[in-house]
């Protein structure tokens, strides 16, 4: 897991040193915020070509489509199963480049997640997470593409 953790940090500083032009920073979240991130469920690092969030679920969701961010999903604990692809049922705007749904139809696949796994959803691809062993915890880090840039 921490392989994994400093290969995020790594792909995030590196992502945020090739668009600026001043030296980049290290960023540093001690374990008391991380932890009370996940316990509510919240943003750990936004900035504008990538975020970073402590995500806890405790119960089904609406669809999600992100239109320019791709998720990295790594499951701390508990189980979850998400549907992936298909048309969004009911779907709305909801904030720049942000759709939310009430269900999909014509899904091209479902997966259990566990403790340990990784899912890389494609910006675009609406995502639905159905059945949630509580607590479900996971880091998303979210690559956004450039505006008008198209898939990642």
């Amino acid at each position: 897991m921490r392989a994994l953790l400093a290969l995020v940090a790594l792909s995030a500083v590196a992502l945020q040193a090739s668009s600026t032009a001043a030296a980049p920073t290290a960023t540093y979240l001690p374990a008391d915020k991380v932890a009370a991130a996940f316990a509510k469920g919240m943003p750990l690092v936004e900035v504008d070509n990538y975020k970073v969030h402590a995500s806890r679920r405790e119960a089904p969701g609406m669809v999600e489509v992100h239109n320019r961010d791709t998720d990295i999903v790594y499951v701390l604990d508990g189980t979850a199963t998400v549907v992936l692809g298909g048309q969004v049922i009911g779907g709305k705007t909801i904030a720049s480049d942000e759709i939310r749904g009430s269900s999909i139809t014509g899904s091209t696949e479902t997966r259990h997640l566990v403790k340990g796994d990784v899912l890389i959803v494609p910006n675009g691809m609406p995502h639905w997470f159905t059945e949630v062993q509580v607590p479900f915890l996971y880091y998303v880090v979210k690559v956004t593409a450039p505006a008008g840039g198209g898939s990642q």
